[in-house]
């Protein structure tokens, strides 16, 4: 809806990880920087950990979509809570192997056969780990093992592990004493600055075709720092209703006021409004003296769950075709936004039914009043 409104190309702010949308801040700069020197050694374990929307999946994707693939075959895992022998099924069919019936044995004959034809033929070999903090130790422990795979002195595979921060205390465990000494680079992404917020925003709505409408002020960017902290998927929960309310109240300027707006209608209450009985005051009331609801809050409960239709369908579609787990990061925190959207909508369309129901309500009693009073009126005439 917003798109066609303000003529953009896209939605730039979706919660599905897009490396199209890459934007390197400070921290991502860093991260970028680790990430190329553990591929130009080609060999051992790099690790990338941040908070949840932190910005893991995209960076990764935006290397990945920068490395030659004739030269390296890639492929990426998006880790349930599994232990070892798990870890490398999903590894084989994560390259294209078969791991049905096999055992632990044939699955590594199996891998090692891989990597030795992929090295002869002048290709490196990554496996890419998300979600990293859900592995057992002894996953973790059969990566390692994969990771001894030689030829001519020479590493076959070299592994990225992303996770959430407890991952970084997950490997100070003593058992994985020998896969820390592996450990060739690492850095854990933290949210943009203040100053990143402004430029983040208007990359994003550029790679859509936006071209100045809508305006978005000074003190706008500051709210909207305020508020996420400068975590980029809080920053694009945020930033998609500014631009939805923008197109309802067909605004030319985003302001401090507007995220305001927004940010109390995320936080607002889901609760049942309490039934108070009418005071004498209420039953004396006349239809035009009680507040009727409100059309135009209908009508944008209306479009925001045209919106939320069409945002969860492209969602759906996105995180199937990036094989993500039923409970990676990535669905779980795309769920929990979506739950949250529907709360917050449910709770305002409870409001307007309440407010027509005591609309009604009033209606029908000063009606009978009004009858009765007439009745009254008829029998003293009589």
């Amino acid at each position: 809806m917003y798109d066609q409104y303000y003529g953009l190309s896209g939605r730039p702010f979706q919660l599905t990880p897009d490396p199209h949308f890459y934007f390197e801040s400070a921290t991502h700069r860093k991260a970028l920087s680790y990430l190329g020197y553990g591929l130009a050694q080609g060999e051992g374990f790099i690790v990338i950990t941040g908070d949840i929307g932190a910005g893991k999946t995209t960076l990764v994707g935006h290397v990945m979509g920068t490395v030659d693939p004739a030269r390296l075959t890639a492929a990426k895992i998006v880790s349930t809570q599994v232990g070892g022998d798990d870890i490398l099924r999903l590894a084989a069919q994560s390259f294209g192997l078969s791991a049905e019936g096999q055992t632990k044995a044939q699955l590594l004959q199996r891998i090692e056969a891989f990597l030795h034809a992929q090295a002869r033929a002048g290709k490196r070999s990554l496996l890419i780990v998300d979600e990293a903090q859900n592995l057992a130790i002894s996953a973790i422990e059969e990566l390692r093992m994969l990771s001894n795979f030689q030829l001519g002195g020479q590493a076959l595979l070299q592994i990225f592990l992303l996770g959430q921060p407890e991952f970084r205390d997950l490997l100070k465990s003593p058992e994985l004493e020998q896969l820390r000494q592996r450990v060739i680079a690492t850095h854990h992404l933290e949210p943009m600055l203040e100053s990143e917020i402004e430029p983040y925003v208007l990359h994003r709505l550029r790679l859509v075709g936006w071209e100045g409408n809508p305006q978005f002020t000074a003190d706008a960017f500051a709210a909207l720092y305020a508020a996420t902290d400068g975590v980029p998927r809080r920053v694009n929960v945020i930033a998609s209703r500014l631009l939805l309310l923008g197109a309802m109240d067909q605004l030319g300027v985003i302001d401090a006021d507007t995220v305001a707006a927004v940010l109390a209608d995320m936080g607002q209450e889901t609760e049942e409004p309490a039934v108070v009985a009418p005071s004498p005051m209420d039953r004396a009331a006349e239809p035009s003296s009680v507040p009727a609801p409100d059309a135009s809050a209908i009508k944008v409960i209306h479009a925001e769950l045209d919106l939320l239709r069409t945002e969860l369908a492209e969602a759906k579609r996105a995180l199937a075709a990036q094989g993500s787990a039923p409970d990676s990061e990535e669905v779980v925190e795309v769920l929990a936004y979506f739950d949250k959207r529907l709360d917050v909508i449910d709770a305002r369309s409870r409001e307007q039914d309440t407010a027509l129901r005591r609309v009604l309500t009033l209606l029908v009693d000063w009606v009978e009043r009004d009858e009765q009073a007439m009745g009254s009126s008829h029998s003293q005439a009589a």
